[in-house]
Formats: structure tokens, sequence, C-alpha cells
């Protein structure tokens, strides 16, 4: 395939341009070019380029794959019709017979059969000899050697047309002429192209070679002297055909030094003048543009500086401008409310003057002041226009309200002003339930106050076993958690505290759940709810990189339902930062294990208060208190209380709380080892329970700590056996008690999760075992995929942000996450700079293979860099965006914000690395097809690189993203051998794309004496010049394509 496309190339370049365009071209020079006037080199001209009638369309369409415009690179590399001089003084020289010695067709094929044979064995020769008619082991006239050429007999007539034989040339040998070249075995002589030098060689007496060129004469020889040329081929075998670098060669038989300023590169026909700010010195072959790449450097951090400083600032003037709003919106919220609040207060009043005096001795009988009150806010709801006094009134006390909200004058204050007014009227609601201001209360509260709906949770019977074993890790727990109160959870370690809340939220997975949990009375999935349930994590699982009030700010945006207003969502956030006590580290950031931020008590309370602002109805907290002293505990207990006062259901797990805080739970769940219940219900009846049963709380032990150690075994004193605890609960209620807890003979750590078989002994093989263990992990998966796809229908009553709206949100928080790691962005271009740099130092852009060695170590580092920086993107908050996702947030706004703003640093990278590598080792491809082909591997990898960061731990997808690149670059650039995979893997891997984009961009550039260069490089590789659009396309499609599967592991693979 590579020989018939050289032999193309090959004869129609040589026989080149149309004949009619070169003829007109012809007679067009005849005026400056004295030689063409000769009716002789007219005569051979026209013969030369008769030949081009002979090739049909199909020939030229096969030189499509290296050639995109083959008409106009023909004109480039052998139009001679501007000076023919060389052609003229070559007839002068042959006496008018220079047809007898110009290669036929025929002659034309068989040097294209004689290099293609050396092409086999990697240009390892260029005089490789192939008998033919004139030259082979009977005929070997002085022709045939390198450099000479011979005539046809004067009788014989010639046509170069015939690609069939070969004419008999033997006679009248001679040195070849100026601008052609004389192949070895063959008579003729052949044009040099365009690009090229061709002199006469010379006898260097020292080697016995013929300077420029590499052939030595033939040995005994006396009257056989040095020729021209011998060889046109690629330029690995032929480089001394070519122009030499820092000169240019006008024609094939001139040779000029380049002028300083100048630059002329390898194979040049004119000099190319340098940058203003360039080196460049006489006889340059490329010009110094490092000046270019440094000021390029220094104008893009510059400019990046100024992007983050702007940015900044641009975040912090929009804040404050945010603030201005939430403070307007909470001052208007606060006034619509007190407005509200005194019109009902009045109206009461008016009604119930006499009823409702302050002293107590003129209270009348609860039953008559609820009638009236009762009656009086009928009337008022039956006659809504009759409240003319009551807006009088309001008038009459705007003044007064006014005045004394003027006092008030920053943001803090206004906020705090506006919570302790709703919070004080929640409060009154509540101490005055049991009279007749119900309605009153209702009417004052009805802006500010929303009522949440009830969530009571009982679970009858409720056991977890693990899938594939017999061991239990909740057993037989029956109760019920209801609205309005504080339940707390309590036990020794192993008794399954936290995975109770995890059967209660629905969360638990790869677990068999027996028995039924209902959920206000009625047999519903958790999910269902999940938008007003709030599950608060052991770990503190925040955004590090956001101040306290941005996380809140963001969960409340997401979670709230979205028709509630601006004000009422500013009035929530600053409700829990105060009830959590986080006003003076509102604008902190909270912090990561490499940046200090704020404390652990204060991260614990923001931990919380990402729950507490989506208002729900059902808050269930996995030890809240974990790591804080007695004062901040009390803190949260007691904002957990004000949210039970709302009608919220709290259930948290606490550890041996003190006895103040234990005094402020509502109802007790004490759980004992096995998961079996020791005890469910009231606080206030817990001792009066376990002193029924002998176990008495001694002076000065905190009740909480003792019934642990008792359950724990370490305290015997009362001589209740803890393992009899279970059943004397049971037994105490009346519930079913199983079947092996009552057998006496069993071994205990069978009710207590033993895996072990009842007999005791596993008879079964190591494969069996493996095979069920394959099975159980194999359900356990379909479970959880199972879970994506089951819809059920949403009883939260609640309509929340939908994904697009959510994008927007996503979007700015991650672009505050961004400008916050600048530093840590800083680095990964100073990386790049360097890398740059060292490539650009280390690896040149050689000519002969058109830049791929460079290429290839610019594609892995710069994928091994782009990988390592696109994956942090989901690394790094994985378990942030586990937590969220649980609560209803969009995978799409997540996954797409991030994708967005990486986008920005996918446009600048590209120009970071060129501006060393480029400047530092200038190919021939321009500046914008390099950063093009940079632009989309940057697209192309980091999409990959998502893939790997999402499925894989952290430490496992660095491992595979600096694997990866290396590997499948290697592979790219092995040659494709029949009966391999290697040739199916280079079509799929991205850096075989990538790496045929750059060498069909640099190689593209390398025109007239490099035509044959080009062709058999590009044929050799399987490349063709028409596939560099097509490459990039590719990459960009993989870059979408690792995107969807991104995107697919990081809805259908959350890791548990």
């Amino acid at each position: 395939m590579i020989k018939t496309q050289i032999f193309t190339v090959l004869v129609i370049i040589v026989m080149g341009i149309p004949w009619l365009e070169r003829t007109n071209r012809f007679a067009n020079a005849q005026q400056n070019n004295p030689a063409s006037s000769d009716p002789l080199t007219k005569s051979i001209f026209t013969q030369f380029n008769a030949m081009a009638l002979l090739f049909h369309q199909d020939d030229v369409n096969d030189l499509s794959f290296c050639m995109k415009n083959i008409t106009e690179e023909w004109n480039e590399a052998f139009d001679f019709s501007h000076d023919t001089r060389f052609l003229a003084n070559c007839i002068q020289k042959n006496n008018g017979n220079l047809a007898q010695r110009l290669c036929t067709a025929a002659d034309i094929k068989f040097y294209i059969s004689t290099i293609s044979e050396a092409e086999k064995q990697g240009f390892k020769t260029s005089s490789y000899v192939k008998g033919n008619k004139n030259c082979n082991l009977t005929s070997w006239v002085s022709g045939c050697e390198p450099g000479w050429s011979c005539a046809a007999p004067k009788d014989v007539q010639v046509d170069l047309t015939n690609k069939e034989d070969m004419p008999y040339r033997t006679s009248n040998c001679e040195p070849c002429c100026e601008g052609f070249f004389c192949p070895t075995g063959l008579t003729c002589m052949i044009p040099c192209p365009s690009g090229s030098y061709c002199p006469l060689a010379q006898l260097n007496p020292q080697t016995n070679i013929c300077d420029p060129y590499r052939y030595q004469p033939p040995p005994g020889a006396t009257n056989h002297t040095c020729g021209g040329a011998d060889v046109w081929a690629d330029v690995t075998s032929s480089r001394e055909v070519f122009c030499p670098g820092g000169y240019f060669c006008p024609s094939s038989v001139e040779k000029h030094s380049c002028e300083p300023g100048h630059y002329c590169r390898l194979g040049s026909t004119y000099e190319t003048e340098c940058f203003q700010f360039a080196t460049c010195n006489r006889g340059s072959v490329n010009q110094n543009i490092t000046a270019y790449g440094i000021m390029t450097c220094a104008g893009l951090i510059l400019l990046l500086l100024i992007f983050y400083n702007c940015t900044d600032q641009v975040i912090t003037t929009r804040e404050k401008r945010k603030a201005k709003s939430r403070e307007a919106a909470a001052q208007s919220a606060k006034e619509l409310a007190q407005e509200r609040w005194r019109s009902a207060k009045e109206t009461a009043k008016r009604g119930l003057s006499r009823t409702f005096s302050r002293k107590k001795s003129s209270m009348p009988e609860p039953s008559q002041g609820a009638t009236s009150s009762k009656e009086e806010m009928h009337d008022i709801e039956e006659d809504p226009e009759d409240r003319d006094t009551v807006s009088v009134d309001i008038e009459a006390k705007k003044a007064k309200k006014e005045l004394k909200a003027k006092k008030l004058h920053t943001r803090s204050e206004i906020f705090k002003y506006a919570y302790g007014q709703i919070e004080k009227e929640k409060a009154m609601e509540q101490e005055q339930a049991d009279l007749t201001f119900s309605g009153v209360i209702s009417m004052a509260t009805e802006a500010s106050y929303r009522s949440r709906p009830k969530i009571e949770v009982s679970f009858e019977d409720l056991t977890l076993t693990l899938k594939g074993t017999k061991k239990h890790l909740l057993r037989s727990v029956s109760g019920k958690i209801s609205p309005g109160h504080v339940s707390a959870v309590m036990g020794p370690s192993g008794a399954g505290k936290t995975t109770f809340l995890s059967a209660l939220t629905g969360k638990a997975r790869g677990c068999t759940v027996n028995g039924s949990i209902l959920i206000n009375g009625k047999r519903e999935s958790m999910n269902s709810y999940k938008r007003i349930i709030g599950f608060v994590p052991q770990d503190d699982i925040v955004h590090g990189d956001l101040t306290v009030e941005e996380n809140l700010w963001f969960s409340a945006r997401c979670r709230l339902p979205a028709k509630l207003s601006r004000a009422e969502k500013v009035l929530v956030v600053e409700r829990t930062i105060e009830s959590l006590g986080l006003q003076h580290v509102r604008d902190s950031l909270v912090g990561t294990v490499e940046k200090r931020g704020i404390s652990g008590g204060q991260r614990k309370r923001v931990n919380v208060g990402l729950e507490m602002v989506m208002e729900p109805s059902l808050l269930i907290l996995d030890e809240p208190t974990s790591g804080l002293d007695s004062s901040s505990s009390q803190l949260l207990l007691k904002a957990l209380r004000r949210e039970a006062h709302e009608g919220v259901n709290v259930c948290m797990v606490v550890h041996q709380p003190s006895y103040s805080l234990f005094r402020m739970f509502d109802d007790l769940i004490l759980l004992a080892k096995g998961g079996l219940v020791a005890y469910l219900g009231p606080v206030s009846q817990v001792e009066e329970y376990f002193s029924g049963i002998g176990i008495h709380v001694p002076e000065r032990v905190n009740p909480p700590d003792h019934y642990i150690d008792i359950l724990e075994g370490i305290n015997t004193t009362s001589g209740v056996n803890y393992k009899d605890l279970p059943l004397k609960w049971m037994t105490h209620n009346g519930y079913p008690i199983p079947p092996d807890m009552q057998d006496p003979d069993l071994k205990p750590e069978s009710s207590h999760g033993s895996t072990s078989t009842v007999g005791g002994h596993d008879d079964r093989s190591f494969v069996t075992e493996l095979w069920q263990e394959f099975k159980d992990i194999i359900h356990m998966k379909n479970d959880s995929f199972l879970s994506y796809f089951s819809r059920r229908k949403d009883l939260s009553n609640r309509i929340t942000p939908g994904a697009v709206q959510q994008y927007r949100f996503f979007l700015g928080r991650v672009a505050k996450q961004r400008i916050r790691e600048a530093r840590l962005q800083a680095v990964d271009l100073l990386l790049l700079l360097i890398a740059g740099i060292s490539l650009g130092t280390l690896a040149k852009v050689s000519d002969e293979n058109f830049g791929a060695v460079g290429y290839t170590y610019t594609i892995i580092a710069y994928s091994l860099l782009g990988k390592i920086s696109a994956m942090r993107s989901f690394t790094s908050d994985k378990l942030q965006f586990w937590r969220e996702r649980s609560s209803g947030m969009s995978c799409f706004a997540y996954f797409f914000s991030k994708d967005t703003i990486d986008q920005f640093s996918t446009i600048i990278k590209p120009a970071v690395y060129l501006c060393t590598f480029y400047y530092f080792n200038p190919p021939r491809s321009s500046l914008l097809d390099n950063y093009v082909v940079l632009l989309c591997l940057l697209y192309c990898v980091s999409g990959f690189a998502y893939a790997l960061a999402i499925y894989l731990d952290a430490g496992a997808a660095q491992l595979w993203s600096v694997l990866l690149p290396v590997v499948l670059t290697l592979i790219s650039t092995q040659n494709d051998e029949k009966g391999s995979i290697i040739p199916l893997l280079k079509k799929l891997s991205y850096p075989s794309w990538a790496l045929e984009a750059f060498v069909l961009a640099n190689a593209e550039r390398y025109r007239a004496v490099w035509l044959l260069t080009r062709c058999a490089a590009i044929a050799k590789r399987g490349y063709d010049l028409r596939d560099w659009k097509y490459c990039l396309m590719r990459l960009l499609l993989a870059g979408l394509g690792f995107r969807a599967l991104a995107l697919f592991l990081l809805v259908f693979c959350q890791k548990k």
C-alpha cells in the first residue's frame, strides 16, 4: 500500500501541474527569464509537462490522505516556470539531448520500488540496487552509478508517458545536471523539488566521498568523477538534498545564507522574518522566542491575579448587597409579625377586657373566658371588614414602633430583634395553650409561623438481619417516637443504636428487615417523607471552605419550600444561628484538616444546623453531643427542644449524658447488646421501672451511667443478669418472646448476633463460603441499584427548588470554593509551567518525525496533571455530596455545576502550558492548532478523571490516573501488527487521537521537498491529513462519554 502511494506521489508531483496551466506560466515568465525564450528549452518544457495528461483523477485522489489541496502543493513543489535556467543549462550541457536523459513513468516506477524496499528496512540504505535492463549483473554502465545518467540512442523516440517499458540508456554517460538527481541503478534524471539543493558533487580527498552527498566514485574508474544528487527520499536518508538549515534555496541550484533578523528552517525556499523581540542571528535555523513565552506567562499570571482579586471583590460586594437585602427582608417580616400580633391582641382585649384583667382576682372561670373568646374570634372571622378600629390603633402605635426600631443600627441587631419577637410569640403560644388566646396567637403568627406536618413513627417487632448470615443487628424492637418529643437512644457500644436510626430512616442497606414501621399509623416508606426528614450523621460532614452562614444558607435555599419568600428563608437561617449560638462565627470558615477554622464544638453545631434550617418534621441525630462540653451540649439540646415545641419529632443517639441533660429528654430508648430493648418509654418513669425489677440507682450516681454499666456487665451489684433485661422488658409489656431466647440451653452468643450455626460447626468448604459471599454482595448491590428506580409517592407536601434552580445555587457555591482554592490552583498552573519548560527544553520537536516524540511526552505529562487536578473536584467533597444527595438534592445540579466551573481551567491550562512549551521549542504548526488540540485533550481526560474520582477511592483513583496515560500513550506509539490487539487498542485510546492531531497539524506545514517525507510518514502511521478535525471530534465525544459515565456512576454507584 505504501509503495503504491509513494509511486503515485513521485510520478504525479514530478509531472506536476496540468499542462495548460504550466504552459501559461511559462509564457508569462519569458519576459523575465532569458533562458525560457530558447525554443529548445520551451520544447523540452512542453514535453515534460505533457506527462500530466497521463494520470487520471483516481490517481490524484489516492494522494488526498497526505495532501489537502493536491494541485496547490504540486504547484509549490514542482513549478519551475518562474525560473527555467537550470533546465536551459542542462540542455546546453547535453547539446539539446535532454529528453533522451529524462526518466519515463517506467523509470520512476522502478525507483519507487527501490526506495520502498529501503523503507521496509527503515531507510538504513539509500543505494539498494535492483536489476533492470540498463543496470544488472551483466550490464553495469557508468550511468548506473549514483549521480550519473546516460542517454538513449538518438534514433530512439523516448515516450515519457510509457509506464511499462524502460528505454535503453547506455550511451553517452555523464554526471547528472545541477537541479536534477540521478538514483542508483537508473540511467536517467529526475528534477529536484522546491526546497532542495542539488549542486554537482565535489570529491573529498580525505574521505573519498562526493560531498555533499554520501556516495563514492566506483573504485578503479579513473575517468569517473562525482556527479550530481543521487536520491530524493525521506529526510532521514536524503537530508543532503534538503536545503540546509540556516539557508534558503530559491531554486534547486541556489543557496543563500539567512540574513540577521531572519531564520531559515531545513528545506526553506525563502527566509522568514523573525518576530520583533525574537533573537535571530545570521544563519539562524529557528527564531528564539523565549521572550514571548516569558511575556505570555507574565501576562497570564497578571490576568489570573486580576481575575481572582476582582472576583473576590465582586463576591464581597455581592454579599454586602445580599446582606442589605436580607436585612430589609427580615425588617419587613418583623414589622408584619408585630402588626398582626398587636392587631390580634388589641382586638382580643376589646372583646375580653373584663374577662382577661391583669389582676388574678378578676380572672373569670376558664370555661366562660373560652366561650367569650371563641365567640369574639368567630365574629371577627365572620365579618373581616369590621376591623377599622384595629387598623386605627395600629396606625396610632406605628410611630412608637418605628422609634424603637430606629435604635437598632447594625444588621445583627436588627436580625436579633426580629427573631426575638418571633421566639417570644412562639413561647407565648406554648404558655397560653390552655387559655383562650389560641385563636389570637394563630392570627398573630399567621405569616411568620408555619405549622409543620406531624410525623409519628411507630415500630413493632422490628428486626434487622445481615443478609447471608444469621447475625441480628436489631431484634424485636417495639415502640414509637412521637412528634413534639425529644427521644434519646442509649446503650453500650455495639448495641445497634446507629443501626436503629438507619432502620427508621430507611437507610439500612444489605439487611433483611422484618417487622413493621408505621408512619402516622400507615405503612408508608420513609423515603416518601424524605423532604421533611433531617438526618445528622455522626461525623461532622460540612464544607470546610465555606463560612458558617454560607453552609446554612445553601442548605436552606435547596431544601426549604420553593414558594417560601426570601425574607422567610433569611429568618429561618438567622433563627438557627441564634439558637445554636453561632453569631460570632457566622462569617468564619468552617475549616478543614489542612486549614484550621472554627472549633470542634462549633463545627458540630453547624453539622446539626444544616438539618435544622430545612425545618424538618422528623429530626434524627447520631451522637450530636459527642465531643462537646457540658455548656455546648446544653445549648444544642435547648435548640432541639425549641424544635420539638414546634411539633418536630426529635430522636438522637447519646452516650452517657449528664444528669441535667438526661432530664431534658422526654423519652428514652435503652438498647442492650444484640439490638434488644431494655427500656422504651418516658424518661420520668425509667427509674420507677428499673426499681420495680430490682435495679436501684445509688445516690450521687448518674442514672444513665448506672444503667449502661449494668448493660455492659460491669456493674453486678443489683443481682440482675444484664442478659435478662430484654426478657423482663418484653414480659413487662406483654411482647412475644422469640423461641430461641426462651431456650436456656441455647448459647447466648446466638441471640447476640453470632454468625455460627446452631450446631456450632460449619462444614462448608472455602469455595462454598466464597460463592455465598459473592451472592450476598450481588444482592446488596441489587437492592441498592433498585432503590434508585423505585418511584414512591411524595407525602411530604413540600415542593423544593427544581434541578435548574439548584444548579444556580450549586454554581455559586462551587465558584466560591474555587476562588478560595486559588493557591492550590496556582500550584497546578505552576506545575504546567515547569512541565512545559522541561519538555520544551529536553524533547525537541524533530523534523524527522514531525515532533511525534515531543508530543508523546506532552500527552503523558499533560494528561497526568490534568487528571490529578480534575479529580479534586469530586474527591474533596464526596462525603458532603452523599449527605446532600440523601437529603434529596439534585445529582445533576451538583455534577453540572462542578463541570461548568471546571471549564475555566480547561480554557486556561492549555495556554499556560503552551506559553513555555511552544515558545521554548516552537514546532511548525501554529500556536492555535496546538491550543485547540490541548483543549480537546484536557476536556477528554478531565471527564475520565471524573469517572475515576467518583467510582474509586482517592488513592486508587490517583494510581490509575498515573498509570493509564503512560500505558495508553505507549500503546498509541506502537506499530500495527497483524493478529494483535494493539491496532484495536490504538483506535480506542484517546492518546492516539491526540498524537495524530498533533502530528497532522505539524506535518501539514512541511511542504515542497518534504512532500515525500510527509506522505511516507503519514502512510506508515496509518494517518490521514483529513482526519485532524475528526480526531478533535473524537476527543470531545470521548469527553462527553466519560462525563456521561461519571454522571451514571454518581447517581447509581454511591459507596455505603
